[in-house]
């Protein structure tokens, strides 16, 4: 028989399978002479797979929802070319669902003494640390009849981090805090220590700043004015205990919260203030202390990347102890945690005065847009009872959102997508109320 090609060989094999995968030589033995030979010479061919040489570069980090790209370089050292099918193994949750096939797997051709790269493009579905797998080649020889496979380890991480969504509100927020500081044409004044100007007193304004000595000299009663103090100190505080853990949509509410306390860190760094982060359930999960104004947001993102809720009752007085030590001074403390009645009355409530008698306390919590939606529910008996069940839970809410107002807690009680912006301008109307 003629040995012409890939198709011949087939052929004459009839029901015996061409795709005989690795070293062994069981179904060589059934083949004729020639066909042997040819099999044979196919597989050694082959370049050998346990030589190659490979190595990574590419990214290291990339955002929730974004792409990252991650190049293998496979190096040739032998004196055979490879044709190889190649599978860049990640964990499912580095591709989107059913893409992670194409994704993975290559095809490249190295001739001999040579380098070729391939790329693999991950798109992770959650937070946290990505780590590459095995690399698997399968080399075939020029008729395609053999392989030979191996796997080699290639370590790499690609760090997801948390997607921060509300950054589009911040170019807004900033201009309001512009306008705090006087550096536009709308100037609003807040009543901190830092002496302004004086201007003509107006209804509503606290008598405590009267300049009496201003007023004797003029026929207006004149007032104080003092810009928002710059140089504070914020301690982001997020509970990642069991009610953290909590879906409120497609995401936990530990992933809102953190997405509302980048905001503010972001825009409290910007305002000159100093920003922490403390991550708290049982024990400290994160800490960011002492970082510049230019570092604090990536520390902040970076630290939040890896943070998973623990199915865990938070200890609130390990909390609240935990946060004193992190902001001896009087600071601004952010909790960032649920506004159930169980966990705040039984847990915060009986610890928060440790934290109000020194520091101004601003308490945030993701509201489940459900709860509104079944509260205007009506058309049917079923519709009406949910309705009557969201009312309790809101009622309940509101109770739980007023015992803390009367400990001199600041409350903000959001959906997810409107709690970042409605907690910056919480930080905003302390800072112009001159509370920070």
């Amino acid at each position: 028989m003629a040995l012409t090609g890939r198709a011949a060989l087939i052929a004459a094999l009839g029901s015996i399978p061409v795709g005989i995968w690795g070293p062994g030589w069981t179904g060589i033995l059934a083949v004729n002479g020639p066909l042997a030979v040819a099999c044979a010479c196919d597989f050694a061919l082959a370049a050998p797979v346990r030589r190659l040489v490979l190595t990574r570069s590419g990214d290291t980090s990339v955002r929730l929802g974004e792409a990252a790209e991650v190049t293998l370089t496979v190096t040739n050292p032998s004196g055979r070319p490879l044709r190889a099918r190649l599978r860049d193994a990640w964990p499912p949750s580095s591709w989107q669902r059913g893409t992670e096939g194409e994704a993975s797997r290559h095809r490249l051709t190295v001739p001999a003494g040579e380098r070729r790269r391939v790329t693999t493009r991950l798109r992770p579905t959650r937070r946290g640390d990505r780590q590459a797998d095995r690399v698997t080649i399968r080399s075939y020889g020029p008729l395609g009849l053999f392989a030979r496979q191996g796997a080699h380890r290639v370590p790499w991480t690609v760090r997801v981090l948390p997607p921060f969504t509300s950054r589009k509100h911040l170019p807004s927020k900033l201009a309001r805090l512009r306008e705090l500081d006087g550096r536009t044409s709308v100037l609003t004044r807040g009543e901190g220590t830092e002496f302004d100007s004086l201007r003509e007193y107006v209804p509503g304004d606290d008598t405590r700043s009267i300049d009496w000595r201003a007023t004797a000299r003029q026929s207006t009663v004149a007032v104080r004015t003092w810009r928002p103090e710059r140089d504070r100190h914020i301690l982001l505080v997020l509970d990642t205990g069991r009610t953290s853990a909590g879906r409120v949509g497609d995401a936990p509410r530990l992933d809102a919260s953190m997405d509302a306390a980048l905001l503010l860190a972001a825009l409290a760094s910007r305002a000159g203030d100093r920003v922490d982060l403390l991550a708290y359930d049982r024990r400290v999960r994160a800490l960011v202390q002492g970082r510049t104004a230019r570092d604090v947001l990536p520390s902040v993102v970076n630290a939040m990347a890896t943070l998973e809720p623990e199915l865990v009752e938070t200890d609130a007085r390990g909390l609240t102890a935990t946060a004193r030590r992190t902001a001896p001074r009087r600071s601004l403390i952010v909790l960032l945690t649920t506004l159930d009645a169980a966990p705040v009355e039984q847990g915060l409530l009986p610890v928060l005065p440790q934290l109000t008698q020194r520091h101004t306390v601003l308490l945030a919590s993701v509201a489940d847009p459900h709860i509104a939606r079944m509260a205007t529910a009506r058309g049917s008996t079923e519709a009406v009872y949910e309705a009557a069940a969201a009312a309790q839970a809101q009622a309940e809410r509101h109770r739980t959102a007023e015992q803390l107002r009367r400990h001199g807690v600041t409350v903000v009680d959001a959906t997810p997508d409107e709690l970042a912006p409605a907690l910056a301008d919480a930080y905003l109307a302390l800072k112009a109320a001159g509370r920070l």
